[in-house]
């Protein structure tokens, strides 16, 4: 796949970029020279991020938008190129969810979660191929999870829209192959984060929401989602967790049905009980007045970096390294063998 030639002084658009792994990622960007459009509903959180973003060395400028809405996705996308001329970069991030059980969700609860964190994807991919495809070039990255692949209790329309962005990503990706075109799309598969949303999405959950462990800082995905813009490739998982789910569950998946349905309500609740003020995000946005940074309040538990991902990203130079370790072991085994036969002559 192609990918962008440098991140210095690219036009970048991140959605979902007023808290969590949107806003840091919008902030690795930045700290590579990007131009970034931060794109969200809160606009307290969007202008903290966009603050962060200037601090880090970029440039940035705030869209409130929702991305449900196709038509408010296509104006943002449009402001964006009146404003810098083109988007090199597109990285769809934002989404909303529901924490209960299939039967204690509404109909209208379910939608609106597929809508944001599914069409909102669809939409964005939509508005960033009508700029990339006749300029030939550009990146598109498609924030997934491990659950995209391995559905799990109290999450069903998280899960539900994170594996229909993967069929939706496979399909966009052969049309462009079709097309022998240089446009990239790429997913950036994700474990358990430290962001805020355990504290604002819609929960009918007795205790307080959590990431099921281990637990990652949202600069680790920020990370590898910068190196996916520019050396994209089919997918990168990241932390050792996501590998575990996915190859996990390519083997033994009745085994992890019957795992996750034991497991699986407890792992995702803390003992501390649920406010019954907690806001909610589902059909506004939390921090529309409001900002409520990157992390979430799971810091003391939280990795802040993975080998795992950092190899992830490096594959190719630690390719080359066990080459070249593998032409030294070769060599001096050649040499040992040389003297063993010379000794005996």
């Amino acid at each position: 796949m192609s990918g962008i030639e440098t991140l210095e002084g690219a036009v970048v658009v991140v959605t979902g970029a007023s808290a969590g792994v949107g806003r840091a990622a919008a902030v690795e960007f930045g700290r590579a020279g990007a131009r970034v459009a931060l794109l969200a509903r809160g606009e307290a959180g969007l202008e903290a991020a966009a603050e962060e973003v200037r601090a880090a060395g970029g440039k940035a400028i705030t869209v409130p938008v929702d991305v449900a809405d196709a038509d408010a996705v296509e104006t943002a996308a449009e402001r964006v190129v009146t404003e810098w001329g083109r988007i090199d970069v597109w990285v769809n991030c934002a989404f909303s969810s529901v924490f209960a059980e299939l039967g204690r969700i509404s109909p209208d609860e379910f939608r609106r979660t597929t809508e944001v964190s599914y069409l909102g994807f669809v939409y964005g991919t939509m508005a960033a191929l009508r700029r990339m495809r006749p300029a030939g070039r550009g990146t598109i990255v498609q924030i997934g999870s491990a659950l995209a692949y391995r559905g799990i209790p109290l999450q069903s329309a998280y899960c539900g829209a994170k594996h229909a962005i993967v069929g939706f990503t496979e399909s966009v990706r052969t049309e462009l192959l079709h097309d022998h075109s240089d446009v990239a799309i790429t997913m950036v598969h994700l474990p358990a984060m430290n962001t805020p949303q355990f504290r604002w999405l819609l929960s009918r959950l007795p205790q307080q929401a959590q990431p099921v462990p281990p637990i990652y800082q949202p600069e680790v995905a920020a990370r590898t989602i910068v190196r996916a813009a520019v050396r994209p490739r089919r997918a990168y998982w990241v932390g050792i967790s996501t590998v575990q789910t996915i190859i996990g569950n390519r083997l033994i998946p009745g085994l992890l049905d019957h795992y996750l349905g034991k497991t699986g309500y407890a792992s995702q609740q803390t003992d501390e009980a649920r406010p019954a003020d907690q806001p909610v995000n589902l059909w506004e946005p939390a921090d529309q007045s409001v900002d409520h940074g990157t992390h979430g309040p799971f810091g003391d538990r939280s990795k802040a970096s993975s080998v795992q991902a950092w190899s992830s990203r490096n594959r190719r130079a630690l390719g080359a390294v066990g080459a070249a370790l593998a032409g030294v072991v070769f060599v001096a085994v050649n040499v040992q063998t040389l003297r063993t036969r010379n000794r005996r002559l």
